[in-house]
């Protein structure tokens, strides 16, 4: 089968909540030889993406979200093994601290960049959802984090990523972190807006500009 068709199906999976497609089709593109981590980002993500608009909309619901989110965990179960065996040995590039900002309880997206993280050779750690500014910055400083990733996946809890950014300069403690913003509402001019240090529109780009910016730094 077609690469772009199987990456159709996943996404037409996850936006139907059809677990048993997601999981056929997950399969398929094992045995077609495609790179997991493709799937996700091809397949997977964007059906998440279309179902995030729709509930940012009112066209779909909790149920919707809910269904969307175990189907795309009902693939994962196929992929995964796949992604962590295809996990290189390499040298740790760095620590990430990543979550949910304040009143967001999505969870998907910020899994999926985790994920990506993990296999690019970050160490993660990953604090969940609804997190208020001044959590992010005191498991930063725990952690010994180099960047801090803030995920947001609705317009109504954007203003938490500010709000992190914000507190960090307060606290004289923002050169210490670089800080990365994502989500479904966010662009690179929000981005650009609130300070932060780069804006990933999928989980590999955000992992290719984190990996540029802790370059930079040598």
């Amino acid at each position: 089968m077609d690469p772009k068709e199987i990456f159709a199906n996943l996404a037409s999976a996850i936006i139907e909540g059809n677990t048993n497609q997601a999981q056929r089709n997950a399969t398929e593109a094992l045995l077609s030889k495609i790179d997991p981590l493709e799937a996700v980002e091809e397949g997977l993500s964007k059906g998440m993406a279309v179902v995030g608009e729709n509930f940012e909309k009112g066209e779909a619901f909790l149920p919707e979200l809910l269904m969307a989110a175990d189907t795309f965990s009902a693939a994962m179960e196929i992929l995964k093994p796949e992604i962590e065996a295809q996990k290189k040995q390499m040298a740790r590039m760095g620590k990430i601290l990543i979550g949910t900002v304040k009143s967001d309880v999505h969870n998907i997206g910020k899994n999926i960049v985790a994920t990506v993280f993990e296999t690019q050779g970050f160490d993660v750690i990953d604090i969940g959802i609804d997190n208020p500014s001044l959590k992010f910055i005191e498991e930063a400083e725990k952690a010994r984090a180099d960047v801090i990733a803030l995920s947001s996946l609705m317009t109504t809890t954007m203003p938490g990523q500010k709000e992190v950014i914000d507190t960090l300069k307060e606290m004289k403690l923002r050169d210490q972190y670089f800080v990365i913003v994502r989500g479904g509402p966010v662009t690179q001019e929000w981005a650009d807006r609130i300070g932060a240090d780069g804006y990933g529109k999928s989980a590999v780009q955000a992992a290719d500009i984190v990996k540029r910016l802790l370059n930079q730094r040598g």
